[in-house]
């Protein structure tokens, strides 16, 4: 009997992990935003959508946690970089006020210093809290991978 509660629990667990239709819109529109904000060096919108508790996971660096260091964080990428790229959704799973999404993206980045252009590819995971009805990024890492051609 333990048994089967406990794959019953499992099974419940799984089933409600699939967004809900207005989740899953809500959230590929976080990413979209997110996507703009970033190719267009928008500090302001990119530091709201993350939540009150956010943690940015940039490859090579410490982890950037709290709103402050995330703000830091990005203001450092934007004096740094130009980023011209497209975010492609995998997967957006949801339970409750918690959601994930694993995307990937691709494009082209310029380096503000030299001038010189590489070819940006990266896999990317956002975890969003519902916080006053709003989904925002609570965590958010990546790394990079090879571009496509």
């Amino acid at each position: 009997m333990k048994n089967f509660i406990r794959i019953a629990v499992a099974i419940g667990l799984v089933a409600s992990a699939k967004p809900d239709a207005r989740a899953g819109a809500a959230i590929r529109d976080v990413l979209h935003t997110y996507e703009t904000a970033l190719n267009a060096k928008d500090l302001e919108t990119v530091v709201s959508l993350y939540g009150s508790e956010p943690v940015f996971m940039p490859q090579h660096s410490s982890a950037l946690a709290g709103r402050d260091a995330v703000r830091a964080g990005y203001q450092h990428v934007f004096e740094t970089i130009q980023l011209s790229i497209r975010f492609e959704v995998h997967e957006i799973q949801q339970t409750g006020d918690w959601a994930w999404a694993r995307t990937s993206s691709t494009g082209r980045t310029r380096i503000l210093a030299t001038g010189a252009e590489v070819t940006e590819g990266n896999n990317e995971l956002f975890v969003f809290r519902r916080e006053n009805g709003a989904w925002k990024i609570h965590r958010y890492l990546f790394s990079t991978n090879r571009p496509r051609s």
